[in-house]
């Protein structure tokens, strides 16, 4: 017999992109207030879809949110972070890519906000609860390129 505790939970996988700018700023998008976690502020991204990798869904995500083109071969896997298992829940893991080199200029989803920020500035803004750990992990990360 097999409890709960014992079954291995369907994993939510979803993609984050930490654009980073010749400034050494990241920009970071604020949800819209009508969906979850509505006006806090994240890395720009979104789920991945039944057959591609996280690589194409970020491609994906940022073009469809964002309206910029970034080459898969740009991205960079920095961190990453993951929901705890609660029963009812289904968990989620989150990826987060760092990318310098971009087509176009990032302009917010409808409702959306975007602004850059430096990376030691972003723990201030409001965040989902898997963005704090990833923008801690982006601020190590970037401090040891230098």
């Amino acid at each position: 017999m097999h409890t709960d505790m014992e079954i291995s939970p369907t994993w939510r996988l979803v993609v984050a992109l930490a654009l980073v700018d010749g400034a050494g700023r990241v920009l970071m998008q604020q949800r819209p207030h009508a969906r979850e976690h509505g006006g806090l502020w994240e890395f720009p991204g979104g789920k991945v879809e039944p057959g591609e990798g996280p690589v194409e869904a970020l491609v994906r995500e940022v073009a469809e949110e964002l309206g910029i083109a970034i080459a898969a071969a740009d991205l960079v896997p920095v961190s990453f972070a993951a929901s705890p298992v609660v029963a009812g829940v289904r968990p989620l893991l989150l990826l987060l890519y760092a990318c310098r080199r971009w087509e176009g200029e990032p302009a917010p989803e409808p409702g959306a906000a975007l602004v850059w920020a430096r990376p030691e500035a972003i723990h201030a803004l409001a965040m989902p609860p898997l963005d704090v750990p990833l923008a801690a992990a982006l601020e190590a990360w970037l401090k040891n390129l230098q």
